[in-house]
Parts: C-alpha cells; structure tokens; sequence
C-alpha cells in the first residue's frame, strides 16, 4: 500500500491529507502551524510540526521514506521550493507540488516534481466550465438509468438533419424536441435540419447523457 506525506495544511493541503486518509491510506501530516496540525491530527496515522525545509528533521520523521510526498505550501515560494529540494535529496520517488504562478510552478518541475498543480487555476477552469455547461446543458434525471438532455445544438452538428441516424449510432441518443427561431417542433421531418443556436432536447442512458456533456 502506498504512503503519503502531506506538506503543507493550508485548505488545499487538509483536503488533500483528509481525502487521502479516507481512502485507507497512510498520510503523514506536516505543517509549521500548531493548530492547523492539530486539526488533521485525528484523520491522518501521523501528524507532525516541523520546518519541511530541513532534512535531517525530514529524515528523521521518516518523510523519505514514503512514495508520493504531496507539497502544498501557500504562498512562500522559498520554502515550496527547498521543501522539494529536500524531498528529492532524501529520495522520494514521487514528489506533486503545488504551484503559485507559472515560473514557480516550472523551478519546480526543474527540481524534480512528478507533478505540479495549480488548485486556484483548476478550480476556476471547473468553475467556468460549470457554468458555461449550465447554460448550455442542463439534464433531468427519469430514473437512474435514463435521463433527458436539453442543450444549444454544438458546432458538430450544425446543419445535420434531427433524423440522421448519427444520433443513435454515434451517440447513443434520441431526439425528441428541437426549438428553432423560437418555436418547439416535437414531430420531424427529413428536411429539419438543425442550425446554430436551435435548442436540441434528446433521451438517453445516463452514462451517454453524461458522455455526451463532456463532448460538447
């Protein structure tokens, strides 16, 4: 089984040591904070204060010996940066850093991270993504198995008529509505054919509902 080290407890990092924790597996939580170490003491098989950028404390928390050693510090670059540094030096296979900008998030890397992560970008690329679908795509459960789709028609299939069979044989969805210059047609003819910005709604097995979402 796999064991983690956890760098860092800001918000970023707790989430991380909790999540990881619940999953069964080993965590070791650091932190210079007392209370931030205290607070993910009861979920983690170990949680310790300690300055990351010393190796011999590192050392002898036994830090170097772990395979992944997650380091999510906040916004002091210097230590992000000698925190990595020591990691590598002790050995660790597989060091994931969060980065604060760009060019941090590249020293990093130079160092020696497997992985380097940028929380505040990804989540506001979520977030956008998010919101961008809503109102593009929304979904209405019919069962656990079968939902409803109404989304605004995608460029991939401007100008196919709503009775190709590419619905079903490629997506694995049905047409059911289509709204076009403000008016819902439910009944169709081989001549409807769809048009940017016409609203589709179609049915579908929740798992090609869902395929569909990320295609758009």
């Amino acid at each position: 089984m796999n064991t983690f080290a956890v760098i860092g407890l800001g918000k970023f990092g707790f989430h991380v040591a909790k999540g990881l924790a619940q999953q069964g597996l080993s965590v070791i939580a650091v932190d210079q904070d007392e209370e931030q170490v205290r607070e993910i003491n009861e979920y983690v098989q170990d949680a310790i204060v300690m300055d990351s950028t010393d190796i011999r404390a590192l050392r002898e928390a036994g830090i170097g010996n772990v395979d992944v050693a997650v380091v999510s510090i906040g916004e002091n670059i210097e230590a992000s940066i000698l925190t990595v540094m020591a990691l590598k030096e002790l050995g660790v296979e597989t060091v994931v850093a969060k980065a604060i900008t760009q060019v941090h998030g590249q020293i990093l890397s130079k160092l020696g991270a497997a992985k380097v992560i940028y929380p505040e970008m990804e989540s506001a690329k979520k977030i956008v993504k998010k919101m961008v679908q809503n109102m593009h795509y929304e979904t209405i459960d019919l069962s656990i198995t079968m939902k409803i789709a109404k989304l605004t028609v995608p460029s991939f299939w401007v100008g196919t008529s709503i009775l190709s069979p590419i619905f079903e044989t490629d997506y694995e969805v049905k047409p059911i509505a289509y709204k076009h210059q403000g008016v819902w047609y439910s009944s169709f003819e081989k001549d409807d054919i769809l048009e940017k910005g016409d609203i589709l709604v179609v049915l579908g097995n929740s798992a090609h509902i869902e395929a569909l979402s990320k295609k758009i």
